[in-house]
């Protein structure tokens, strides 16, 4: 028997909240998407030109096979749309020192392996395909044939016009203030222009801004910004995807990643690190001394962009989680009130899942991946319980 079909509020229309809004209006259910805009939003961490496509995960084989099955998914949605934006590159996983387990490159290179991807190892003889990382420190490593990019600002506007064209009433220009509360539980929201909404069922999908809408969540989840710069180089033929494919460098102890050359003929390099902590989802700034580091990164390993022109920068804004887990479930003590949140910013790649997840929670349906984001707390235990992989049928 298929639930009843309610009317559902979505507060922001990021990768989760977009993802949610056409999942549950294929269901039949009323729904109602809510964002500050512009959208795709400026500031939302599914925003910019691109986002990795991969299952590298280290040793973490859950998130693995989750991404395994997402990558068939971006396979069946590129087929269906009229021009690229799913771009499988490869991506280039490079080490400074000989691969050893419990690194990050080599676990994920023989977790990929056992579950059948095929994976191989490089060294310096076959860096040799790739010029632009000659002269480098970088001795070992390993290839993924299978992964790549997708265009994540265009993919977002493509889900957004799809959302409206099955009947989602997206509203841009709202920014929610708080959630209404009720005998019954959370019944809306209320808006900054003063406007009310009411819903059988509200889902905060604000990214980096949920801990404000949800304060309870403050404890386990907050905001930070990841720098993101985009270089243009003189000439772009040594940058082109297939000689240049998406790249970490030392990712596990430097953080640096970074993507071939844009059709916009910019080069986007990025930083996954400690980050900076953000108060009210403040996009804040990259600091100059982050760019004098990706200048000296550079410079010692792809010295023909260490001089290339630097034409924006951006702090990407994740939604943390204490434990890099995403947050997907009914609030435990606010009936009404679901959150569908905390990316740790891995969440896009997702994409293509997150919808269905998130509805078969609001459905009260079984979901076999559903258990490791439920609702928690913090604590060795709870973590260690949430790191077993679920049973799968």
């Amino acid at each position: 028997m298929a639930p009843r079909a309610r009317q559902v509020l979505i507060v922001g229309a990021g990768a989760f909240g977009i993802s949610a809004a056409l999942s549950l209006r294929r269901r039949g259910h009323t729904v109602v998407l809510t964002d500050p805009g512009p959208l795709p939003h400026p500031d939302a961490s599914s925003t910019d030109i691109s986002k990795i496509i991969r299952a590298d995960y280290g040793a973490d084989g859950f998130y693995a096979e989750l991404a395994d099955h997402a990558l068939d998914a971006w396979e069946r949605w590129q087929a269906g749309w009229s021009r690229p934006l799913f771009h499988r590159t490869g991506f280039l996983l490079l080490r400074s020192r000989e691969l050893r387990p419990g690194d990050y490159e080599y676990d994920g290179f023989t977790t990929l392996r056992e579950h059948g991807w095929p994976v191989s190892r490089i060294d310096t003889d076959t860096l040799e395909r790739y010029p632009a990382w000659a002269g480098g420190p970088y001795v070992d490593g390993y290839w993924n044939p299978r992964a790549g990019y997708a265009e994540s600002a265009r993919v977002m506007s493509l889900l957004i016009a799809e959302a409206q064209e099955l009947g989602v009433d997206v509203r841009p220009g709202l920014r929610c203030v708080e959630l209404l509360d009720s005998d019954a539980g959370v019944a809306g929201a209320r808006f900054d222009d003063g406007s009310e909404m009411r819903a059988d069922e509200t889902i905060v999908a604000a990214g980096a801004w949920t801990p404000q809408l949800v304060p309870e969540l403050q404890p386990v989840m907050w905001a930070t910004g990841q720098p993101v710069m985009h270089f243009r180089p003189t000439d772009r033929q040594p940058y082109e995807a297939d000689r240049f494919p998406v790249w970490g460098a030392d990712i596990s102890t430097t953080g640096w990643y970074g993507f071939p050359v844009h059709s916009n003929g910019t080069i986007k390099i990025g930083n996954h690190g400690p980050g900076v902590r953000l108060e009210a989802g403040d996009p804040g700034e990259v600091a100059p001394q982050i760019i004098d580091a990706c200048r000296e990164f550079l410079a010692g390993s792809l010295p023909g962009l260490a001089v290339a022109e630097l034409e924006s920068t951006r702090l990407c804004l994740y939604c943390d989680t204490f434990d890099g887990d995403f947050w997907i479930d009914r609030h435990p003590a606010r009936k009404g009130l679901l959150v569908a949140a905390g990316g740790n910013g891995h969440g896009f790649k997702f994409v293509p899942l997150l919808g269905e997840l998130i509805a078969d929670v609001l459905e009260g349906r079984e979901n076999p991946v559903a258990r490791r984001f439920r609702w928690r707390e913090k604590g060795r235990e709870r973590i260690e319980q949430a790191r077993r992989p679920p049973e799968t049928k």
